[in-house]
């Protein structure tokens, strides 16, 4: 009678060909199931990494400053504008604890305290009124002799005053004249200078809203509420149709700022997403985007906004139009085809390669201090920290540092990669990091070329965070003259703030003075760098 076992495992051949058909045939069927079993492994294995990384941006902080770190120094504007998704930091590991046979890396750090830090005295700036606060006179008598008190001193104490903004109406009257005698022709005053022609708002108004939106992140349905507060009933159209205006009015400005960064030979460049409605040939729902540039000498920093529909290569290409000098932008394959232009030198971004292992350590979960990512976040912290260090020298100094100093630590690196790349798996998150690492090295280590030279590209995504800030409130551009208006007003503002003006006092002074500039110097002289921080807006002269 036949058993179960008879059918799982039914008898074998004394046929010795047989049965040497069968083992090989079983051999096989096991390297078959072998390998299955790896690459359902490898994919539970991604699939792990994947969620621990999706878990942690969504419930953990954002930041990737750690202890053994320094601050600010790897924010990047998307992630930060973003929000605050409460990852939780990647630390340094304590070698004792690892499984690694790597060469582990420790820092002592002396105990501190930290004492506490008094009130911050208010800018002496500030405008200051003096309120005198004064015995009754029935009062300075001595209530010991009778005889009168004498001041011996005073005593201050400051408070801070706020004025909430008052809207008022400049009424221009011009006065007509006329001769008493031959009654013949009429003399009047010329009218007065308006930014924008035939708007009854002023260079002050002007200023306030732009101001408001571009540098507040004040939305103009936000801002039509607060003026009918005021007693002044404005429409989101009007307020739209004045920026829309005032873009077109600075773009003599944004010309020459154009200018300015093209000549000086290093540019450093950045693109995000905006969304239009009334874009032509496209959904209301389809990403435009904003593209930034910064450059120029350290005493004339110029930031510099484009709106485009599209993304790709050319774009770039045509605002870079002739450039002859270094280009730092991330590892986007669209600003390959202007990387490889003659006379254009293209630099990558340690920053982006660093949130690449910083985010391959979140996806190891709680062994992510241990793992092969943290190593790279350690290697290349060594790089920042000589960018710390030689913070604020001469180009010439920090050319001679970096020359001394990175290349030894270029060398570890590149040694790393080659030999940990076969041993990682590519899909992964830390083998992605490593091809990214890979992919960009010829392009990361040039920074050392030139002392001018950053380490990242995070002067160009700071200076478009505010645009990032901005956008999560407005949400969208209703056409494309708003989104180019748009980026004039962004470009004025953020040119103005990296050169030391604020922003209001600065859009007042160009709106007031720009209506009667006629000649290259006078738009030259309205410049964020040709201002000082305490200048003093002036009314145009002529009508």
């Amino acid at each position: 009678m036949d058993t179960p076992s008879d059918h799982l495992f039914p008898p074998l051949s004394d046929d010795p060909e047989m049965l040497r058909e069968t083992v090989v045939s079983l051999l096989s069927e096991k390297q078959k199931w072998r390998a299955e079993r790896v690459v359902w492994q490898q994919r539970t294995e991604l699939l792990t990494e994947q969620l621990r990384l999706l878990r942690a941006k969504v419930f953990g902080r954002s930041s990737e400053k750690k202890p053994f770190e320094h601050p600010s120094l790897f924010n990047e504007a998307e992630q930060d504008a973003d929000g605050d998704d409460g990852s939780p930091d990647v630390t340094e590991a304590d070698p004792s604890e690892t499984g690694e046979d790597d060469e582990a890396e420790t820092t002592r750090v002396a105990a501190h305290t930290r004492g506490k830090k008094g009130r911050t005295p208010l800018s002496p700036n500030l405008p200051r009124e003096e309120v005198l606060h004064d015995l009754p006179e029935d009062q300075k008598i001595c209530g010991l002799d009778g005889h009168g008190l004498v001041e011996i001193g005073r005593e201050s104490s400051e408070q801070l005053e706020i004025i909430p903004a008052q809207v008022k109406v400049l009424v221009h009257v011009r006065i007509k004249y006329g001769c008493p005698h031959c009654h013949q022709g009429v003399s009047i005053a010329p009218p007065p200078c308006r930014p924008l022609p035939k708007a009854m708002a002023s260079a002050s108004m002007l200023a306030y809203i732009a101001t408001s939106k571009y540098a507040d992140a004040l939305p103009l349905y936000r801002q039509e509420g607060i003026f009918q507060r005021y007693g002044l009933d404005l429409s989101r159209t009007t307020l739209a149709n004045w920026m829309i205006g005032s873009g077109n009015l600075v773009q003599p400005l944004i010309n020459l700022i154009r200018d300015r960064i093209l000549e000086h030979g290093y540019i450093r460049m950045d693109e995000t997403t905006v969304q239009v409605l009334s874009e032509p040939n496209k959904s209301a729902g389809s990403k435009s985007y904003m593209w930034v540039q910064c450059g120029g000498p350290p005493t004339e920093r110029a930031v510099l906004f484009d709106y485009d529909a599209s993304r790709g290569g050319k774009v770039p290409q045509e605002l870079l139009e002739d450039y002859q000098g270094w280009l730092q932008t991330d590892g986007y394959d669209g600003y390959r085809a202007i990387g490889a232009q003659p006379g254009v030198e293209h630099l990558g971004c340690w920053a982006h390669v660093r949130r690449k292992f910083v985010e391959a350590a979140k996806g190891a979960g709680k062994g992510g201090q241990h793992s092969k990512a943290q190593q790279g976040v350690k290697k290349i912290a060594k790089l920042y920290e000589i960018e710390k260090r030689i913070r604020g020298r001469t180009p010439q100094e920090r050319f001679e540092v970096r020359q001394r100093e990175v290349p030894a630590i270029f060398k570890e690196i590149r040694e790393w990669i080659d030999e940990l790349s076969p041993r990682v798996l590519p899909s992964s998150l830390t083998g992605s990091a490593l091809a990214y690492l890979h992919g960009q090295w010829d392009r990361l280590v040039r920074y050392i070329e030139d002392g001018r030279l950053e380490i990242d590209n995070n002067g160009a995504e700071n200076a478009i965070r505010p645009f990032v800030v901005g956008r999560k409130n407005w949400l969208f551009s209703e056409t494309v003259k708003g989104a180019k208006a748009s980026a004039n007003l962004y470009s004025l503002i953020e040119t103005a703030k990296a050169n030391g003006l604020e922003p209001f006092a600065y859009l007042r002074h160009v709106f007031e003075w720009i209506p009667s500039a006629q000649t290259l110097e006078d738009f030259e002289a309205l410049l964020p760098w040709r201002l000082t921080r305490d200048m003093q807006p002036k009314p145009c002269s002529t009508g």
